[in-house]
């Protein structure tokens, strides 16, 4: 939490620093055009200035236009990673919601969540691999429309514990009179910590590390 606060201070002080360097860029992009304007108003028709010199000027002007609109994008780009890791720290020790179908399997058995649309008369569920290939597959006694959920306890259909690595809950589910039932997956866990990889937020949940962009609600911890 120390380190999350330090950071964002950190953050304003870089963008209070990039606002004055942007005002100053702004004060010489303006300074720049008016000489330029000025000096191409009030040159000689008889000698116009050199073409090369022209040229120059008009790569100095594009330069400073784009700096300052680099430096406003890196302005934006601050502010929203100190927002988003200030929400992400706030977000230690709640169980969050995120909408995705895959998680990391290591020692202990995963738990997905799936939404009905209605009331299924049967529901199967796979398990898949990285690669794609079942690993185990069987049905759900989880029927009722709404929230449901399904714990895999990380064995294959032979009763073998799977290596570590990701596994992905696919589900289908049918009517009595066989129609195919809207079925939405979900993984819901405790948040531990939240870590920057790669330029991203990213939540640990268990096993997994959970892009933040993924998460769709946040509640608090039953056992909190």
């Amino acid at each position: 939490m120390v380190t999350s606060v330090s950071n964002t201070s950190a953050t304003n002080s870089s963008a209070t620093s990039s606002t004055s360097s942007t005002n100053g860029l702004a004060t010489t992009y303006e300074t720049f055009l008016g000489l330029l304007t000025a000096q191409i108003k009030n040159q000689d028709p008889l000698s116009p200035m050199d073409s090369t010199q022209w040229t120059n000027q008009l790569v100095q002007y594009t330069s400073v236009e784009q700096q300052l609109k680099a430096n406003e994008y890196l302005k934006s780009l601050v502010g929203l990673g100190a927002g988003n890791m200030a929400s992400s720290v706030n977000m230690i020790g709640k169980t969050a919601i995120a909408d995705i179908d895959t998680q990391t399997f290591k020692d202990k058995p995963l738990t997905w969540h799936y939404e009905l649309a209605s009331t299924a008369s049967q529901v199967g569920v796979e398990v898949l691999d990285a690669d794609g290939k079942t690993v185990w597959k069987g049905t759900s006694d989880q029927l009722n429309k709404g929230d449901n959920t399904f714990t895999w306890d990380g064995k294959d259909s032979t009763g073998n514990t799977v290596k570590e690595g990701d596994y992905t809950l696919k589900v289908t589910a049918t009517s009595a009179s066989g129609s195919a039932i809207a079925n939405a997956i979900s993984v819901q866990q405790r948040v531990d910590a939240t870590e920057l990889i790669d330029g991203e937020i990213v939540l640990r949940m268990g096993n997994s590390l959970i892009a933040m962009s993924a998460i769709t609600g946040v509640r608090e911890t039953a056992d909190a």
